[in-house]
């Protein structure tokens, strides 16, 4: 049997009141939706059955006062146990908890509490003493809510030390991220400038170059002003030792036709005819005009012997 509805009809049946008695029902777990249905049931009592845990949608009977959980074989509560807020009366005798959910510090309302027979932790043993009256079941449940809400506080402030561990590490994450994209912006800025600069040397190179390049050609034009190339710089030199060469070459050619013409005038027939006659007359002054220098004379003489 699962079900208290299997065995003993409906609920509505068991209601009595505002009090609800599902106890020695065979259960093994809760009937919700049909406890859901009876707002009205304050009291509630579940003690001697099967039941080894309670479904989350327990804590939503929110209306409940007095809950009897005894003698079952419960391991733990829910987490959300402390929604039970209206919950006054609680009995827990022979289970099988070791430890209560932390939740069950909001029960504020809870006047009356029984752990007895339950392998609980040793220090939630202590505090929550024994419960063979009803003054000792009343300070159960006042030193346990105590208990509870002091390690309530303990893990919120655990909570908040790992939660301040954690800030603090993402800070440090974080500070070391932008650390890092500092360097990188650093590192990409420094680069930038010295491919700027790289840029800016080879851009002063290429117009020295050019400067150069331009200044080279005027230069050649000022010392070779009429040079088509630059194989002949100077070509009106060779036109001006041309010229001398061609007068030259003239007058060796005159001096020759006067000297032919003079030995034709003074050892051929012709020295008889008018022309040479002349010729050798102006020979025969220019000689005797010449006579008074030794060096002439030498050669006037090495010439006759001739």
């Amino acid at each position: 049997m699962t079900k208290a509805g299997s065995k003993g009809g409906n609920l509505r049946d068991k209601l009595d009141g505002n009090e609800l008695d599902l106890s020695l029902s065979d259960l093994n777990e809760v009937p919700i939706k049909e406890l859901v249905a009876l707002p009205k049931a304050t009291i509630l009592d579940l003690s001697c059955n099967k039941l080894t845990s309670l479904p989350s949608d327990f804590c939503g009977l929110t209306h409940l006062v007095k809950l009897d959980l005894s003698k079952n074989r419960l391991q733990q509560l829910p987490a959300d146990f402390g929604r039970l807020v209206n919950l006054q009366h609680l009995d827990l005798l022979n289970n099988k908890l070791v430890t209560l959910p932390v939740s069950f510090a909001q029960l504020k309302s809870l006047k009356w509490l029984d752990l007895k027979d339950n392998p609980l932790d040793p220090v939630l043993a202590k505090v929550a003493g024994d419960c063979l009256d009803e003054k000792q079941c009343k300070q159960c449940a006042n030193k346990v809510l105590q208990h509870m809400k002091a390690v309530q506080a303990n893990q919120e402030r655990e909570r908040q030390r790992r939660l301040e561990v954690e800030r603090e590490a993402e800070k440090k994450r974080e500070a070391k991220q932008r650390a890092k994209e500092a360097q990188e912006r650093e590192l990409r800025k420094r680069e930038k400038a010295e491919e700027k600069e790289r840029r800016r040397k080879e851009y002063d190179a290429l117009k020295a170059a050019k400067r150069e390049q331009e200044k080279k050609p005027k230069k050649e034009a000022n010392q070779a002003p009429k040079s088509k190339s630059g194989s002949r710089p100077r070509k009106p030199p060779p036109r001006k030792h041309t010229r001398s060469w061609a007068v030259l070459k003239l007058l060796l050619l005159l001096l020759l036709c006067v000297a032919g013409g003079l030995v034709s005038c003074r050892v051929t027939e012709l020295q008889r005819q008018p022309l040479c006659t002349s010729v050798n007359t102006i020979y025969e002054n220019v000689v005797r005009g010449l006579r008074s220098h030794d060096i002439l004379q030498w050669v006037l003489q090495a010439d006759s012997q001739q």
